[in-house]
Order: C-alpha cells, then structure tokens, then sequence
C-alpha cells in the first residue's frame, strides 16, 4: 500500500517527513495541503485529515500521524533507516530533534514566513530582527557541533539530519548563509550527495512560483 503524505512545498516540517521517506526507499507519494488557500484551517481538513490544523500528515492504510518527528521515527521503523546504531544514538537522535524543533526550525520557519509569505507592508521588522538574532545562536551551535563531523549523529545519515536540514535548503533569503557556517555548509552537500535527494520544491508539490 502506497503511504500518503499531505503536504506542501512551502513547509520546511512536512520537507523533513518527505525527505525521510524519500531516501527510505519506502512507496510514497504526496498529496498537496493548499495551505494559502486555508485548507488547514478548514473544518473539513481538521475533522477528516488533522484536529490540529497543520502539515504534515502520514496516512498508511489505518494509520495517520502527525508531527515530523513522529512521522521520522514511523519511516524508520518501516525502512530501518535513520535511527542510529545503538540505543544511545537513538538518544542523541531524539535529543537534536527536539532541539531542531524549538531553537532551530520553528525561529527559522516564522522568520522565512514574516520575511517572503507576509505583505511587505505588514512584516515586523522588530520581530524578524529578534528571530534573526536567536538563529545566528542556533546556527552557531550547530556548526560547532559539526566540526570534524560527517554527521549530526554517529556515523550515517539519521533522522537528527533530516529534521535539522528542514528548513536550510530554501532559496528564500531569511538570514541564513550557507558560506559564512563552514560545517553547516558541508553537511548540507553531504545530504544534497545522498541517492535520492530532492530539493524541497522539487520533492513536494507547491512553491511561491505556484502564486506569482
């Protein structure tokens, strides 16, 4: 059975459950959340496909997850990908994914969305500012972290990867640099140098040009 996976382009959270099941190597295919239309907002969506209003969600046969982490750890439970080697790098794992989700995606994810998504006459300069300022810290770590690494996590790609990299690979400028974060920079081409690998535009369906 083909797993389902709604979402959009434009979301760097449904990016890392799509780039997970890509490179996974599972049968998948997406299915486009018109977001800017207000689909999630709908009751429609919120009764029948998310209560909580948001992108992505994973249907396979009778189960539906939400959450990208959520949907990570489904992938490689599926696949036996992504999860580590030991016990301890699942730790780590989960470790980098929660820390993704609170200093890293969700600043970034806002800020992009403020910058490029928001009419020019309404985005807060003040705030973009702020979130700027809080990534540089999270790049910061995240580039320590990385030096002498391949990986965020032990020895091969994992899930700590594929949700740290959710938002790094959009072309719309939010403040993020891939030169001026030399490990970053590196780690970014070896998940662009993965079989499979896709540009988040290019692996789901949905991008600004959509609306231009």
């Amino acid at each position: 059975m083909t797993i389902k996976l709604h979402c959009f382009g434009e979301s760097g959270h449904s990016y890392k459950a799509a780039l997970a099941l890509e490179l996974s190597g599972l049968d998948w295919e997406a299915v486009k959340v018109d977001f800017f239309n207000g689909e999630t907002r709908s009751e429609n969506y919120r009764t029948n496909v998310n209560e909580m209003g948001e992108a992505p969600v994973l249907i396979d046969g009778e189960t539906s997850l939400t959450q990208s982490a959520i949907i990570q750890q489904y992938v490689s439970e599926k696949s036996k990908k992504f999860d580590g080697a030991s016990a301890e790098d699942a730790r780590e794992i989960l470790r980098w994914q929660l820390w993704d989700n609170h200093k890293l995606s969700s600043f970034a994810g806002i800020c992009r969305f403020l910058m490029h998504f928001v009419p020019e006459d309404k985005r807060p300069q003040e705030t973009i500012g702020f979130l700027q300022g809080r990534l540089k810290g999270s790049y910061d770590i995240l580039n320590k972290h990385l030096e002498g690494r391949d990986w965020i996590v032990g020895n091969a790609v994992s899930n700590a990867d594929l949700t740290c990299c959710g938002y790094l690979f959009y072309d719309e400028h939010f403040g993020f640099d891939r030169a001026d974060w030399p490990n970053i920079d590196k780690w970014l081409s070896n998940i662009q140098a993965l079989d499979g690998w896709k540009h988040p535009y290019d692996l789901m369906p949905g991008s600004p040009a959509d609306r231009a």
